[in-house]
């Protein structure tokens, strides 16, 4: 027998413990995912007896009825013309105000960036009546940016923070080199920082895309007209003429999530890499 002998790893009762609470986890996040997904297969009474098993006829028409249906594609057209022209301004807006803030030295930054990270203490349910004062003074009530620009004002604290770390974490000597080059401020921001920061600037757009994909107050408060419904008022539209067919109502909330459920899976990696830049120095 050799003297050699390979040592046994000792347990470590700290990883079993992470990893049971991420399998915890796990299982509360994907459960009701499922149980929404398989319902949707199902009629209105094996729903009913059998709530979370897997079905026992497939009713695919379900799903088909809504794929087919114009309603369905009008609120999912109307989710994502909102959506995008809230990520698409708050990456504007905000990139350029962290770049501010993390390279541009001036009077009054610091207590600017600590007045502006206080929007995170207050909610949007707070401001919805000056907020829908403001929107109908400035005609914007009943319209798309009614909806997206309030948005934006919520989402800028967030995306300036993270956008912001990520910037400092540039190299300032590039900075430098740059303006000794005769490069403005400008043309490093937008040839030199944008696109360095595709990881931070992908986390950001899939943060603000879904939380104003799945925005519900908002809407609801400066939009009339059924025509303009994202789909969260569609579903509460669609709830109430069809209050007793959960199967439909399941089916057509699977088929409304499946698009933000896509963009994280497609941005995942982009997500992780923004996320965490400049955790580790060394």
């Amino acid at each position: 027998m050799s003297s050699t002998e390979t040592a046994r790893a000792p347990f470590d009762p700290a990883v079993l413990f992470k990893t049971a609470f991420l399998a915890l986890v796990a299982i509360f996040v994907l459960v009701p995912l499922l149980a929404t997904l398989l319902g949707g297969f199902k009629s209105l009474g094996e729903l009913r007896v059998n709530p979370f098993g897997w079905p026992t006829h497939w009713e695919w028409q379900n799903y088909a009825d809504i794929l087919f249906s114009a309603r369905y594609w009008q609120l999912l057209r109307n989710s994502l013309i909102i959506s995008t022209l809230t990520v698409t301004l708050t990456l504007i807006t905000a990139s350029m105000a962290a770049f501010t803030f993390a390279h541009v030295r001036f009077y009054g930054s610091s207590m600017l960036l600590s007045y502006l990270t206080l929007g995170l203490l207050f909610p949007a349910a707070t401001a919805v009546l000056p907020l829908f004062i403001k929107v109908r003074d400035l005609g914007l009530l009943d319209t798309y940016f009614g909806v997206a620009l309030p948005q934006v004002a919520f989402s800028l604290a967030m995306s300036v923070l993270l956008l912001r770390r990520f910037f400092k974490d540039i190299p300032y000597e590039l900075l430098e080199a740059a303006l000794v080059d005769g490069c403005s401020y400008v043309k490093f921001f937008r040839y030199v920082t944008l696109p360095l920061s595709r990881p931070i600037l992908a986390t950001v757009g899939t943060i603000t895309f879904v939380n104003s994909w799945n925005a519900y107050l908002l809407p609801l408060v400066m939009l009339n007209t059924d025509a303009l419904y994202p789909w969260p008022l569609g579903i509460m539209v669609y709830q109430g003429e069809y209050s007793s067919e959960w199967h439909l109502i399941l089916a057509f909330i699977t088929l409304t999530i499946l698009p933000t459920i896509i963009l994280f899976l497609l941005a995942q990696k982009h997500i992780v890499a923004g996320l965490t830049a400049g955790a580790v120095k060394g």
